[in-house]
């Protein structure tokens, strides 16, 4: 089933070699895009009863709803959800940056404003895919940044309902407000507003490829997190590590869709037959997702062979993967030869899914590669950025002549005359 690799057999494009987003979807989102530009909540409700088989009365959800969706939440569960947002939001709170003026130069004042921007949406999936912990994940840092307002749209089931799980985290992370619709229609939605649905300044969250190619599309009008690909785990691990272990995180990955990739890289060749031994065992005694996960280390999984962990630290930079298990001794005296990773888990009883619910950090990550330049999310996404500067007579004229030197020598007059008319005849 999964593949066993000598890293000295591989070529460069298989040790990269990634799960694709499947088929060119580029058309039908256009055609979404297009026709809820036109025709607002008419077009909605034709493609939320297309796709997802309900016409809700309103695309609102009502807050009577949201303490109904809470109240038939477990109470564990509920306390879980709690936790787990007081643990993110006690991560993402030393994220926030603050304004700064400078005033080193006499006569000059420089500086920079954060500004939490106005409106953002948050695309939650929903359905039979239902994550409150996307919920979590997006809103906090969000209402850590300030922002506004936090519109939040997500997919109803077959009742017209939305998830009550994903109701009771939106509560709880201080969501504004909520809309039942999901899929390309919820995208164009929130970037181009309809009579319902406010449009937003930047738009977040997973989805499936259409959501992803709508993200596309409509970035530059507005802004977006990143273009998300199917998930990924490395689980980078010496000798003594445990197979069952190892089988058990590479699954937690490949079950979640068929084009997802779920790679070992070790120095240990035993280690190696022993996980793709274990891999087949505890497939064969699941019955959720099995299926799907069989079909992605078939497709993308790796197990790979290094000549120690150098090597493989080596490997997991050249790939990028969006999640990168350490499952070895003193994981720290390793972690700064970690270039390129979404986000790292250190130690053998830190399993990746830690981080998907509970641990803080987010789960919004780069994929396909991204993260050699990309972040996770953070408060940093949710506002922008102004500069001003401030000039004294006196500080102009200390250096007036130099910025119009500059402009000169770059061939533009314009910029270098206004500066010099200032103090033409020794006037301001």
């Amino acid at each position: 089933m999964i593949k066993i690799y000598d890293m000295e057999t591989l070529e460069e494009r298989e040790i990269l070699f990634r799960g694709g987003s499947g088929a060119d979807v580029s058309a039908p989102v256009a055609e979404i895009l297009r026709a809820v530009q036109e025709r607002g909540d008419a077009a909605l409700r034709e493609y939320t009863l297309r796709f997802d088989g309900a016409a809700p009365d309103a695309l609102a959800v009502t807050a009577e709803e949201v303490d109904q969706a809470a109240a038939q939440v477990e109470p564990a569960f509920l306390a879980v959800l709690e936790e787990a947002a007081e643990h993110i939001r006690a991560y993402h709170a030393r994220q926030k940056r603050e304004s700064f003026v400078m005033t080193e130069r006499e006569g000059v004042v420089l500086g920079q404003r954060i500004i939490p921007l106005a409106r953002v949406g948050i695309y939650v999936p929903g359905g039979t895919a239902a994550y409150p912990s996307t919920v979590l994940m997006n809103a906090i840092p969000a209402r850590i940044a300030g922002v506004g307002e936090i519109i939040m749209v997500t997919p109803p089931g077959r009742d017209g309902a939305v998830n009550p799980h994903i109701l009771a985290a939106a509560k709880i992370a201080g969501v504004t407000r909520i809309y039942k619709v999901g899929g390309a229609q919820a995208v164009a939605a929130l970037a181009y507003g309809t009579g319902t649905i406010p449009q937003v300044d930047k738009i977040v969250g997973p989805g499936n490829a259409y959501v992803a190619e709508a993200k596309r599309q409509v970035f530059g009008r507005v802004n977006i997190d990143m273009i998300a690909g199917p998930s990924e785990v490395l689980v980078l691990a010496d000798g003594r590590s445990n197979p069952a272990w190892v089988a058990a995180d590479l699954l937690s990955q490949a079950e979640h869709d068929r084009m997802a990739a779920a790679v070992l890289v070790t120095d240990s060749r035993p280690l190696a037959e022993a996980v793709a031994h274990e891999l087949e065992r505890q497939l064969a005694s699941r019955e959720a997702r099995a299926e799907i996960a069989r079909a992605s280390l078939e497709a993308n999984g790796k197990l790979i062979v290094c000549r120690d962990l150098r090597e493989g630290i080596a490997v997991a930079n050249r790939i990028a993967p969006e999640h990168l298990e350490l499952c070895v001794d003193n994981p720290f005296d390793y972690l700064g030869e970690i270039q390129n990773a979404g986000s790292v888990f250190l130690g053998r009883y830190n399993p990746e899914p830690m981080g998907d619910y509970f641990a803080g950090p987010n789960h919004t990550l780069p994929t396909m590669g991204t993260a050699r330049f990309y972040s996770p999310l953070s408060v940093d996404d949710f506002v922008k950025k102004s500069q001003f500067s401030y000039y004294t007579r006196d500080a102009l004229a200390r250096d007036y002549r130099k910025v119009s030197l500059f402009a000169r020598k770059e061939g533009l007059d314009a910029h270098a005359r206004a500066v010099d008319i200032r103090f033409e005849g020794g006037e301001a």
